[in-house]
């Protein structure tokens, strides 16, 4: 049996909870516990669990482990397709209205720091045009992106004050938006300003020598649980003509060795190396963020009376906040942690 889901007023939308952080911290297990707490469905943020049969080296969550707790965004594309993250900011967002629809609460999870930011943040997201974008880099290939970052500045001299000289590919992206949109590129550059006001970002976080340890025994298990039978199969499907898929850690490093051009034991040392070079750049990323609350975990961390609890009281607190500065729904009642009485 779980804690009944605190009450909350028909009329009051759910809070929009994300869970972000690094990879193997644990984000999976506590969004579920979360969503059986909070009466909540689960959306997905991480780029590679997007992928169809991309399961045991994205630690994907299994069936058993959802626990009955729906989870979107899961298995939507073959591995030779690209993710866009426009699409998934539609995609996601039409997830949070249905389940709120629902009546229910949506829990947004994953490490892909642009992905969370498309769901979460206002950002819009300008065309492309790839007619355009073609004769730009024409004219670099003819004349070089100093020359074009010239023309640049003349036109948005703001762009290429943030642009160097040399980057092609980021100058001919501010010339195309500029030529299809008449708006500055720096009119489309994503601000930290939440999307919905209810949301509430939470982080976990670990000690970076236990995180370590974690992304060792992890990856070793993956093995133990057939990851190179599982990029055997995807090779199959398509897998190496899947720019994205082809090159995610674990999988690039098992084609490697289906190739005969790696040991598994180097393999095995490269994604692990790998996954730890991906957990700085998560961190990295997500740090820059002041909006997250930040929940430490370790080894004698328990999830059900130690993370539960302090994340849903992130939760009450920022529900709170929202209702004191006049931006959260009439009538809106807190969440309590596990046991704990409603006032």
């Amino acid at each position: 049996m779980h804690p009944p889901a605190a009450p909350e007023s028909q009329d009051a939308p759910r809070p929009l909870i994300a869970l972000v952080g690094a990879t193997a911290t644990g984000k999976s297990d506590l969004a579920i516990a979360l969503a059986e707490h909070l009466d909540g469905e689960v959306i997905n943020a991480d780029a590679l669990q997007f992928y169809r049969g991309m399961d045991i080296g994205t630690a994907k969550v299994t069936a058993e482990e959802r626990r009955g707790v729906p989870h979107h965004l899961l298995d939507v594309l073959e591995v030779t397709e690209e993710a866009s993250v426009s699409a998934y900011q539609a995609d996601a967002r039409a997830a949070i209205a249905a389940i709120r629809s629902r009546g229910r609460t949506p829990i947004l999870v994953g490490g892909s720091g642009l992905y969370v930011r498309a769901a979460l943040d206002e950002i819009e997201f300008p065309p492309t045009d790839p007619a355009v974008r073609a004769r730009l880099e024409q004219r670099v290939a003819e004349i070089g992106p100093a020359a074009l970052h010239r023309e640049l500045a003349g036109r948005d001299p703001e762009a290429a004050a943030m642009i160097g000289p040399g980057d092609a590919r980021r100058i001919v992206r501010a010339l195309e938006v500029g030529e299809l949109t008449g708006r500055p590129f720096t009119a489309f550059l994503p601000r930290p300003v939440h999307a919905d006001p209810s949301t509430v970002q939470i982080g976990l976080r670990r000690d970076r020598a236990e995180l370590h340890e974690r992304i060792a025994l992890r990856v070793h298990r993956m093995v133990e649980a057939g990851l190179l039978d599982e990029i055997r199969a995807l090779r199959e499907r398509g897998l190496d003509r899947g720019l994205t898929a082809r090159r995610a850690i674990g999988y690039q490093q098992g084609l490697a060795v289906l190739d005969g051009t790696l040991t598994c034991e180097a393999a095995i040392e490269e994604t692990i190396v790998g996954t730890r070079r991906l957990v700085r750049k998560q961190d990295t990323w997500f740090r820059r963020d002041a909006r997250v609350h930040w929940l430490d975990a370790d080894t004698n961390t328990s999830l059900r009376h130690d993370l539960l609890p302090r994340a849903l009281s992130l939760v009450d607190t920022a529900r709170q906040e929202h209702a004191r500065e006049g931006r959260a729904a009439p009538g809106e009642t807190g969440v309590t942690a596990p046991g704990t009485p409603a006032p």
